[in-house]
């Protein structure tokens, strides 16, 4: 069975999204994203504040969205599939920074699925 292992990003809006990662990169650690992104022991996490009005975790009322990632896009994609849950893709979510796939949770979350470039063949 394909599983997700690890937290590929979390995501969310903030009113002022650069003064947010700012704090968090001061007073815990977490660097803002950049070319290199904040880096756990299991691979790298992108932690990215996002402007209050963006549309990128569907719904307005949205605060956040979690992203985990994943070693076969593929399999995962046909499991979930598999198993009666939509799966969105899009040509244009592929590309430099790897492979991405959106599902919902039960309760209409969104989930992002990242496969890091490293791991797409």
């Amino acid at each position: 069975m394909e599983k997700v292992n690890g937290i590929g990003g979390f995501f969310f809006r903030s009113e002022d999204p650069q003064a947010m990662a700012e704090w968090y990169q001061t007073h815990l650690g977490i660097d803002p994203v950049a070319e290199v992104p904040w880096s756990t022991a299991a691979g790298h996490t992108v932690f990215a504040p996002f402007a209050r009005d963006t549309d990128y975790f569907g719904r307005e009322s949205q605060q956040w969205m979690i992203n985990f990632r994943v070693s076969d896009m593929d399999t995962m994609i046909a499991q979930l599939s598999l198993a009666g849950i939509a799966v969105e893709t899009r040509a244009e979510w592929d590309g430099a920074y790897g492979r991405f796939a959106r599902i919902h949770d039960p309760e209409g979350n969104p989930i992002e699925l990242w496969q890091p470039p490293a791991l797409t063949t």
